[in-house]
């Protein structure tokens, strides 16, 4: 991988982390479309590292508050009631899938779910999730205005029935095209949290995931199977990038819809569909032999 390469794919991973557009998905197409070798889960999973370190800081007061609680709860049980202290053990609860499934999938992870025709559909299937879960909270919205339906819910009713179900929809973000955000977000809005409350679990969901996974893969900067000056290199524009991404994108979520990320979803897999049914391009376009 040359410098260009990771420069690149460096801005594509922090502009792609936090938007329910799939960042796997972007890194897969932007090799693909330039020419060049797919940058494998490997890279992806490490420069995923940078991105999670903008959430470490962007998120650092409710992290401190969330480490510090849960890890005074384990000794003093008069604090087992504390929301932060709940917020703990949701996080880890909500981790055992994807930590599970990643492990068991890792084969595929790196080969099957890497074809484009898997990537085109999973963007346009997750795209109409998004698109419907984002109409059901918009609903519930202008009916709270007036009293119409029942107000959608916040962390604080967050149990661990839902952070399992958060962690199944983040464990589908193995998959190139699906979005851990898009996920994640979707399946809180169509479980009735707020936009705010399932964006800012998502985010929170998934730094033991991230941190864990770009952890095992730095092992192989050592063994030849990922280039380690350009990784890093990449891996430090995306913390830069991506922190102004999720400043923004927390901002939006607020007032704004989805859909201009719904639209944009299914157009790419559409145009993605086209152009490998046309053989303008391959479905395993820039892998590798190995």
């Amino acid at each position: 991988m040359s410098w260009f390469e990771s420069l690149i794919l460096g801005l594509v991973q922090g502009l792609t982390e936090f938007l329910p557009i799939s960042s796997s998905a972007h890194l897969r197409l932007t090799a693909a479309f330039a020419g060049w070798q797919d940058p494998g889960a490997a890279f992806t999973a490490i420069t995923q590292i940078g991105t999670e370190a903008a959430v470490l800081i962007y998120f650092r007061k409710d992290i401190a508050r969330i480490v510090s609680a849960w890890f005074r709860s384990l000794f003093d049980k008069s604090l087992r009631g504390d929301q932060d202290a709940k917020m703990g053990w949701l996080v880890i609860v909500g981790s055992i899938p994807i930590g599970v499934l990643g492990v068991t999938l890792k084969d595929a992870i790196e080969g099957p779910f890497r074809d484009l025709r898997l990537t085109a559909t999973t963007l346009i299937v997750m795209g109409v999730v998004l698109g419907i879960a984002d109409r059901l909270a918009a609903r519930d919205e202008e009916g709270g205005r007036h009293r119409a339906v029942r107000e959608r819910k916040t962390l604080k009713e967050l149990g661990v029935k839902d952070g399992l179900i958060f962690g199944v929809c983040q464990a589908m973000a193995l998959v190139p095209g699906v979005s851990r955000s898009g996920a994640t977000i979707s399946g809180g809005l169509l479980m009735g949290f707020t936009r705010e409350a399932a964006a800012r679990y998502s985010f929170l969901l998934a730094i033991p995931a991230v941190l864990a996974s770009g952890g095992m893969e730095l092992t192989k900067l050592g063994e030849g199977q990922v280039s380690w000056g350009p990784t890093v290199f990449a891996t430090v524009i995306a913390f830069f990038v991506g922190y102004v991404v999720i400043a923004w994108f927390m901002k939006f979520i607020s007032s704004k819809s989805f859909m201009p990320f719904v639209v944009y979803r299914i157009l790419l897999g559409i145009a993605l569909i086209v152009l490998i049914s046309m053989n303008v391009l391959s479905p395993h376009a820039g892998e590798s032999a190995g």
